[in-house]
C-alpha cells in the first residue's frame, strides 16, 4: 500500500506493541511453574503471514532464536494448504525445529482473517525439566520436538500430548504451563483481528510491511554514523562444563550502511556449551541494536543490513548432534565480544563488560509423597560501569534478562532455604567508574537433593575500558571455596554459596573522585587498604 499514512502505521505499530505485551503478561499470570510465574523466563511475539517478525515483545532477547527458527521451519515443512485455523504447532529442537535448546518449547498459532492466514502468534517458555542429564550430545538432553501438531484445527492431540508428558520429570507444572502458553497466543489472536476488524486486513498488513522498512533504515542510518572499517576484539570463554579457556574472536565490518560480523572459535565440544545458528543470530541482533540504536523496533526489518557468520562445526555455530542446552553463557561471550569490537569503532560510546555469563543454578529431589520437584535459578550480577555512570548492580545482563525468585516464592514451593540473598561486597571492577556488584545467594538444603551449577567468568573476567578491570564468579559449599564446580548431592543442612562477577569498571581508577570512594568504603563494596591501593586514596573519610 504506497504512500500509506504514517499516523496510522505508529498507531498500528503501538497496537502491535500492545499486543504482545498482553500476550506475555497473560503468559506469566495464568502459568504454574515458579521460572515462568515468578522468574518471568518466556517471550511473546508476532509474526507476519511469510515467518517475518513483525513484534516481540521485551522480555528475553535469547528467545528471537527461537522464534526465527521455528517459523521457517514450519512454513518450509506444511504447505500453506495444509495448515488451518486452530492448528497449534510445537517445537523445540535446534536442528529439526528451530529452537535453540529443548527447554524452551514454542507455540506457534496461525492467524485467519476471512480465511485467509495474515500472522502467526508465537510464543516460548522455559520448561523448568529435562534436569539431571548428560550433555555429550542432544539426544542427552531432553525430548526433540520438531514442529508438530499439538492441536488440528482446535482439537487436542491427546497421544502426541501422552508422549510429551512421559517425558517430563513434572507434568503437572509441564501440562499446566501449556495451557497458559495456549491462552496467551489465543489472547494474541482476538487482539489481532480486532486490529483488522478496525483498520481493514490489507492496511493492517500493509502497516507490518512498512514497519519492517521503517526498522531497516533506521538500523542503516545508525550502522552509517559509524566509521568505515573492521574492529576485533578478542575474549575467552571459560566454564566449569568444559576443561579448556576457549578463545573467541570478531571482526565487524562497516561499509556504508551494511555491517557484517564475523565470528571464530574452537571446534563445537562434548558439553552443552554449543550455539545454533539461530542463537547467533539473536544474540548479534540484540548487541548490534543495543549499540546503534536501542529504540528501533524488534521486528525482521532491523536485520536486513547485518551479515552474520560463524565457522560450521564450531562452538558458535554448531552441527548436530552438539549439545545446546547451555548455550546462553556461550551467547552472553559473543555479545560482550560484539561490545568489545564496537567500542573500538565508537568510544567513549559503549559500556565496560558485565559480568558475562549466565550461572544456572538447579535443585531436583522428590517430595515425601514421591513426585518430583524441579527448582531452576539463574542467577543474575554486576553489570558493565558505563562511560559517565557506576554499572548497574543485581542484574541480569544481555541475553537473559529473567528475574531472580524471591525468598517468599521459592521457601513456600520447595524444601531449600535461602539464607542469604544480597550484593558480593568486593565484586565490582575498579575504574573512574565502577561495574556494578555481583550476587551472593547463599542455599541450604532441607531435604536431600541433587544440585547441578553451571557458569562462567570462573577463571576469565568481565574486560573493563580505559584502565578499568572486573571480577569473577565462584562457588563453594561451606567453607570449601571454589572447590565445587558442577553436580553434588546435598545432604540435609548442607549449605552451597553462589556469587556472580561483578562488571567491569570504566576509565582509570586513580580518577575516581574521593567522594565516590569513600561511599564505596562506607558502604562495604572495598576496603579502606583496597581503596589505598587501588585507586591511590591516602585518606577516606
Amino acid at each position: 500500500m504506497p504512500g500509506m499514512d504514517p499516523i496510522t502505521v505508529e498507531v498500528i505499530g503501538s497496537a502491535l506493541s500492545s499486543i504482545v505485551e498482553e500476550m506475555g503478561e497473560a503468559l506469566v499470570r495464568a502459568s504454574y511453574s515458579t521460572n515462568i510465574k515468578e522468574r518471568r523466563d518466556c517471550s511473546t511475539a508476532l509474526f507476519d503471514r511469510n515467518g517475518k517478525t513483525l513484534c516481540q515483545a521485551e522480555h528475553i532477547p535469547m528467545h528471537l532464536g527461537s522464534f526465527i527458527g521455528v517459523i521457517s521451519h514450519i512454513c518450509g515443512h506444511f504447505d500453506a494448504d495444509e495448515i488451518r485455523a486452530g492448528d497449534v504447532f510445537m517445537a523445540n529442537d535446534a536442528y529439526t525445529g528451530g529452537g535453540t535448546h529443548l527447554p524452551d518449547i514454542v507455540l506457534a498459532e496461525p492467524v485467519f482473517f476471512d480465511g485467509i492466514l495474515v500472522a502467526w502468534t508465537v510464543n516460548t517458555a522455559h520448561h523448568a525439566d529435562f534436569v539431571d542429564r548428560g550433555h555429550d550430545h542432544i539426544y542427552q538432553e531432553g525430548l526433540r520436538i520438531p514442529p508438530v501438531r499439538l492441536y488440528r484445527e482446535g482439537k487436542l492431540q491427546d497421544d502426541l500430548l501422552a508422549v510429551f508428558l512421559l517425558n517430563c520429570q513434572v507434568p503437572g507444572e509441564r501440562m499446566s504451563d501449556i495451557r497458559a502458553q495456549m491462552a496467551a497466543n489465543r489472547l494474541g489472536i482476538q487482539r489481532l483481528l480486532d486490529l483488522c476488524t478496525r483498520y481493514g486486513v490489507e492496511t493492517v498488513m500493509a502497516a507490518g510491511d512498512a514497519l519492517q522498512d521503517y526498522a531497516e533504515r533506521k538500523m542503516r542510518a545508525g550502522i552509517a554514523s559509524i566509521p568505515d572499517g573492521t574492529f576485533r576484539f578478542e575474549d575467552v570463554f571459560d566454564s566449569n562444563q568444559y576443561p579448556e579457556v576457549l578463545p573467541l574472536s570478531v571482526g565487524i565490518t562497516i561499509a556504508g550502511s551494511d555491517i557484517s560480523l564475523e565470528f571464530n572459535g574452537p571446534p563445537q565440544v562434548r558439553a552443552g556449551l554449543n550455539m545454533a545458528y539461530t542463537a547467533l543470530l539473536a544474540t548479534s541482533y540484540y548487541a548490534v541494536k543495543s549499540v546503534v540504536d536501542p529504540s528501533i523496533l524488534p521486528n525482521a526489518g532491523l536485520a536486513r543490513p547485518i551479515a552474520v557468520s560463524a565457522p560450521s562445526g564450531t562452538i558458535l555455530n554448531c552441527q548436530h548432534p552438539a549439545a545446546v542446552d547451555g548455550r546462553v553463557a556461550t551467547c552472553q561471550r559473543v555479545a560482550d565480544l560484539v561490545f568489545g569490537a564496537l567500542a573500538k569503532a565508537l568510544p567513549g560510546k559503549v559500556a565496560a563488560a558485565g559480568n558475562g555469563c549466565c550461572t544456572s543454578a538447579v535443585f531436583s529431589g522428590t517430595r515425601s509423597d514421591g513426585s518430583i520437584w524441579v527448582y531452576l535459578e539463574t542467577i543474575g550480577g554486576g553489570g558493565g560501569a558505563r562511560p559517565s555512570a557506576d554499572g548497574l548492580s543485581g542484574i541480569h545482563v544481555h541475553l537473559t534478562n529473567t528475574s531472580n525468585l524471591p525468598v517468599e516464592a521459592l521457601e513456600p514451593e520447595y524444601p531449600l532455604s535461602l539464607l542469604r540473598y544480597e550484593l558480593a561486597n568486593g565484586s565490582a571492577g575498579i575504574g573512574e567508574y565502577r561495574g556494578g556488584l555481583g550476587i551472593c545467594r547463599v542455599y541450604r538444603a532441607d531435604r536431600e537433593c541433587r544440585l547441578t551449577i553451571e557458569g562462567s567468568r570462573l577463571v576469565s573476567r568481565p574486560w573493563g575500558l580505559e584502565g578499568g578491570d572486573g571480577a569473577n564468579t565462584e562457588f563453594c559449599t561451606g567453607d570449601a571455596r571454589g572447590e565445587f564446580f558442577g553436580t553434588l548431592d546435598l545432604s540435609p543442612g548442607q549449605i552451597v554459596s553462589i556469587t556472580i562477577a561483578g562488571g567491569g569498571g570504566y576509565g582509570q581508577p586513580e580518577r575516581r573522585s574521593a567522594a565516590a570512594v569513600a561511599r564505596d568504603v562506607k558502604e562495604d563494596i572495598i576496603t579502606a587498604a583496597f581503596a589505598e591501593k587501588a585507586y591511590g586514596c591516602t585518606r577516606i573519610d
